[in-house]
C-alpha cells in the first residue's frame, strides 16, 4: 500500500514540474507586459531582470504555501487516503485547465485555478465522506475553512475593482503632472517621480513583502512602527539619487523605474504565486513523510499535522525558481499571452482582437455621458490645462522602419509596474492568495482608459476584450471547481487504475497542445502574409505591393480549390478549413486598409500620386478576397445544411473553371514575382477574358437547364449561380489589378 503512495508522489512531483511550466507561461504577462509594451530597454535585458525576480521570489517565499494545507479545507476531518486523492485531482486539473487557456492565448488566473480546484476537490471528498456516513449536506462546511476561503475568494473579486480604480487614478494624477512630453519637463520633475515611484516599491517589495515569509522576524524590530518614517526617508534619498543619476549620469530615470519595476513585480508574482505550482505537491510530501513516520494505516490517519506550520525546504523553492527561469526563456506560449494585453492597452491603433458586444457598447455610451456632465462642471480653464497635459506628440517614422510603436510610453509602464507590485506584496504580507493575473491585468486597463488609450476608434474593441477576459476568469473559478470535484470522485471509484487513465489523459492532451501548438507557430512563420507599405515613393509602393498580389492569389488559388473540392465531395471538414483560411485573408487585407491613413500621412509631398495607386489596389484586393470568402462560405453552408450535392454537369464545369483559374493565378504570380509587368498586355490579358467568356457561358447553361428542367433544386441553383458570379467578380477584380500595374508600368517606362 505504501508503493502506491510513494508513486502518487511521484507523480505529483511530475505535475508539479509540468504545472510550473504551463503556468509560468501563463503568467508572463503579469511581469512581461509594461517593459515590452513601452520597449524602453532591450528584450534580452527584460528577461534578465525578470530572472533575476523570479529567482528571488521563489527563495521568499516559503509561508505562502500554508494556503496549499490549510487555506481551503480543514485538514483534520481528512484522513491521509483522502488527502491524497484531493491534492492528485487538484494537479491533474491544474494542468489540463492553464494549457488550454495558455493554447487560446488568454491570460487567466493560476490563483483562482487553485483555489476553485482545491475547494472543489475538497467538496466533493467531504460529500463522500457525508454520504458514507449518512450526514446532513450542510455538514459540507465542517470540512470547509469558510472563513479563509471566503476571504480568499472576496479578496481575489476585489482585487479586480480596487487594480483598475487604483492604476486609474494613479496614472491620471501622473498624467496630469508629467504630459506626454515628460522627457522635456525639468529634471527635479523626473526625479521626483522617480523618489515616489522607486520609494513604493522598494518599501513594499523588500519590507513588506517579507512579512508573509519567515526572514520577516530578523528584521521586525527593525521597522515594526515605523512606517511613516521609513518610507519618508526613502522617498527623500531616492529622490535624491534619482536628482544625482539624471544630472551626472545621464540616466533615464524612467527605463530605470521600469527596470527596477520588473525586477520587483517577478518577484512578488513568484513570492505570491509559487503555491499556486508547488504547494500542493509539498504540502503532499510533507503529509506522506508523516504518515510513513506514524505507522498508522492510511484510512485512519487524521491530517492534523497539515494545520501546524512546516517550514518549506529551500531546495524545494530553488528547483522551482531555476525550472520557472528556464520556462521564462524557452517558452514560445507565453509570447502569446503578452500580445492579449499589450493589444488591450496599446496607445496606438492596433488590430483589435475581440469584437464588440451590447454591453461594451453600452458601457462605452454611459461614459461617454458621465464625461460629457463631468465636462460641464469643471471650469473652462482648468479643462483647458488639464487637455494640454494629454495632447499627444507628433512621432515622425523614418521611411526606412515599420510602423511598429511602443504601445505605450515609459510613464504608463512605471505606473503599471509600480500600482500592480505594491498591491500583489500587500497581499502577500497578508497570505492572501491574491491572483496576479488580476491585479496586473486591471492595472493595466485602468491605466489605459486613464490614459485616454481607449478612444472613440477603439473604446467598445478594449472594453468588449476587458469583459472577454474577465469572463474567462469566472469560467476559469467554475469549470476548477466543477473539474477538480468530478476528478477526486473519479478516483475515489476507480483507485489506482483511474489515476494511470487520467494521467495518461493529460499526458496525451498536454502533447496534442503542444504538438497543435508548435505546427500553428510553423505555418505562421511559413504562410504567405500579406506586408504593409513602407515606401513613400510611387516606385517603392508597386514593389512592395506586387508581393501582396502574388501572395494573395496563391492562397486564393489554394482557398478555391479546397472550397470546390470540399463542395464536390461534401466534404465539411474541407469546406470549414477554407471557411476559416480566407476569413484571414479577409482580416489581413483589412489591416492594409487600416493603415492607408497613417501610409498617406507619412507620404512626402512630391509622391502623393503613390496614394490613389495604392488605395486602388487595397480596393481590389479586398474585391479579390470578398469574393473568394462569399464561395467558401455559401458553399459551407450548403453543405452544412445537408442541401443536395451539385450536378455531374455542374461538377465539371466548375472544375474546368477552377483548373484554369488555378493556371491563371499562377502565371500572374509568375508576373508579379519577377516583376516582368511588360507581360500583362496581350498575354495575361487575354487569357483572363477567355476565362472570363466561359463563366459567363456556364452561367447561361445554368439558366437553360433551370428553365428546361423541372428535378433542379432552387437551393442548388442559387449556390452554382453565386459561385459562379463571385468568380466572375473575382477574375474582374484581377483585371483590375492588372490594368493598374500595365498603366503604372507604362509610365515608369516613358518616363
Amino acid at each position: 500500500m505504501e508503493n502506491i503512495y510513494f508513486l502518487m508522489i511521484m507523480a505529483l512531483i511530475v505535475l508539479a514540474v509540468a504545472d510550473l511550466v504551463v503556468g509560468v507561461s501563463n503568467d508572463a504577462v503579469n511581469f512581461l507586459n509594461s517593459a515590452l509594451g513601452s520597449k524602453a530597454v532591450s528584450f534580452r535585458t527584460i528577461m534578465i531582470v525578470a530572472s533575476l525576480g523570479i529567482a528571488f521570489g521563489a527563495i521568499f517565499s516559503s509561508g505562502m504555501m500554508e494556503v496549499a494545507r490549510k487555506g481551503i479545507f480543514v485538514p483534520g476531518e481528512f484522513y491521509f487516503n483522502e488527502i491524497m486523492i484531493i491534492f492528485l485531482a487538484v494537479m491533474i486539473t491544474d494542468i489540463l485547465l492553464l494549457d488550454f487557456f495558455n493554447t487560446l492565448g488568454m491570460p487567466t488566473s493560476t490563483t483562482v485555478s487553485i483555489v476553485f480546484e482545491l475547494l472543489g476537490a475538497a467538496v466533493a471528498m467531504a460529500l463522500i465522506k457525508i454520504g458514507a456516513d449518512n450526514g446532513s449536506i450542510g455538514d459540507v462546511l465542517n470540512y470547509i475553512n469558510t472563513q479563509k476561503a471566503t476571504e480568499i475568494i472576496l479578496g481575489i473579486l476585489l482585487s479586480v475593482v480596487v487594480a483598475f480604480s487604483v492604476g486609474a487614478l494613479v496614472q491620471y494624477v501622473s498624467r496630469v503632472l508629467l504630459s506626454f512630453d515628460f522627457e522635456q519637463k525639468a529634471k527635479w520633475v523626473g526625479a521626483v517621480f522617480g523618489g515616489f515611484a522607486l520609494a513604493a516599491i522598494t518599501y513594499f517589495i523588500f519590507i513588506k513583502g517579507l512579512k508573509g515569509t519567515d526572514y520577516y522576524a530578523s528584521i521586525k524590530p527593525m521597522i515594526e512602527g515605523k512606517t511613516l518614517i521609513i518610507v519618508t526617508i526613502s522617498f527623500i534619498v531616492w529622490s535624491l539619487l534619482s536628482y544625482i543619476s539624471i544630472v551626472v549620469f545621464k540616466v533615464n530615470i524612467y527605463k530605470l523605474i521600469i527596470i527596477i519595476g520588473t525586477f520587483a513585480l517577478a518577484l512578488a508574482f513568484a513570492g505570491n504565486d509559487l503555491v499556486n505550482f508547488i504547494g500542493v505537491p509539498i504540502a503532499a510530501w510533507q503529509s506522506y513523510e508523516a504518515w510513513v513516520v506514524s505507522g498508522v494505516p492510511a484510512t485512519e490517519f487524521s491530517m492534523d499535522v497539515l494545520s501546524k506550520k512546516v517550514p518549506t525546504p529551500t531546495l524545494f523553492l530553488v528547483g522551482a525558481g531555476l525550472i520557472m527561469v528556464l520556462t521564462l526563456w524557452l517558452s514560445s506560449k507565453a509570447k502569446n499571452v503578452v500580445k492579449t494585453s499589450i493589444d488591450l492597452s496599446s496607445q496606438e491603433d492596433t488590430k483589435e482582437r475581440f469584437e464588440p458586444h451590447w454591453l461594451s457598447r453600452n458601457l462605452v455610451k454611459l461614459t461617454i455621458n458621465i464625461s460629457d456632465y463631468t465636462n460641464t462642471v469643471i471650469p473652462r480653464p482648468v479643462l483647458n490645462k488639464i487637455e494640454k497635459q494629454f495632447k499627444k506628440p507628433v512621432i515622425k517614422l523614418s521611411k526606412d522602419k515599420s510602423h511598429e510603436l511602443p504601445a505605450f510610453d515609459m510613464v504608463r509602464a512605471a505606473v503599471n509596474l509600480m500600482v500592480a507590485s505594491v498591491l500583489i506584496s500587500i497581499a502577500t504580507s497578508m497570505k492572501l492568495p491574491l491572483s496576479t493575473t488580476y491585479v496586473t491585468f486591471m492595472v493595466a486597463m485602468g491605466t489605459s482608459l486613464a490614459d485616454r488609450a481607449w478612444g472613440s476608434e477603439s473604446a467598445v474593441y478594449r472594453v468588449a476584450g476587458v469583459l472577454n477576459v474577465i469572463g474567462g476568469w469566472f469560467f476559469t473559478a467554475i469549470s476548477a471547481f466543477v473539474a477538480a470535484g468530478t476528478v477526486a470522485y473519479l478516483i475515489h471509484l476507480g483507485g489506482a487504475t483511474m489515476i494511470a487513465v487520467l494521467l495518461l489523459l493529460a499526458v496525451l492532451l498536454l502533447s496534442r497542445n503542444y504538438i497543435k501548438h508548435v505546427r500553428k507557430s510553423r505555418e505562421i512563420r511559413t504562410e504567405d502574409t500579406l506586408n504593409k507599405a513602407e515606401s513613400g515613393s510611387i516606385h517603392g509602393v508597386i514593389e512592395e505591393s506586387a508581393d501582396n498580389i502574388s501572395k494573395a492569389l496563391k492562397r486564393v488559388g489554394k482557398i478555391n480549390s479546397t472550397t470546390i473540392n470540399g463542395l464536390i465531395n461534401q466534404d465539411i471538414d474541407k469546406l470549414k478549413k477554407a471557411k476559416n483560411t480566407v476569413i484571414k485573408l479577409e482580416n489581413e487585407v483589412e489591416d492594409l486598409q487600416n493603415d492607408i491613413f497613417y501610409f498617406i500621412k507619412d507620404l512626402d509631398d512630391s509622391y502623393l500620386g503613390a496614394s490613389k495607386f495604392y488605395i486602388d489596389i487595397i480596393g481590389s484586393l479586398q474585391d479579390v478576397a470578398q469574393s473568394s470568402s462569399l464561395i467558401a462560405k455559401v458553399s459551407h453552408k450548403h453543405v452544412n445544411n445537408h442541401h443536395k450535392k451539385l450536378k455531374k454537369k455542374q461538377t465539371e464545369e466548375l472544375i474546368d473553371i477552377n483548373d484554369k483559374l488555378l493556371a491563371l493565378f499562377k502565371r500572374i504570380s509568375e508576373v508579379f514575382d519577377s516583376r516582368t509587368f511588360d507581360r500583362i498586355v496581350p498575354d495575361i490579358i487575354d487569357s483572363k477574358k477567355e476565362l472570363l467568356e466561359e463563366v459567363k457561358e456556364s452561367i447561361k447553361k445554368q439558366v437553360e437547364r433551370t428553365r428546361e428542367s423541372d428535378s433542379t433544386s432552387p437551393k442548388n441553383t442559387t449556390l452554382y449561380f453565386i459561385i459562379l458570379l463571385e468568380t466572375k467578380d473575382l477574375i474582374q477584380a484581377c483585371m483590375n489589378i492588372l490594368n493598374l500595374y500595365y498603366e503604372e508600368h507604362d509610365n515608369q517606362s516613358a518616363e
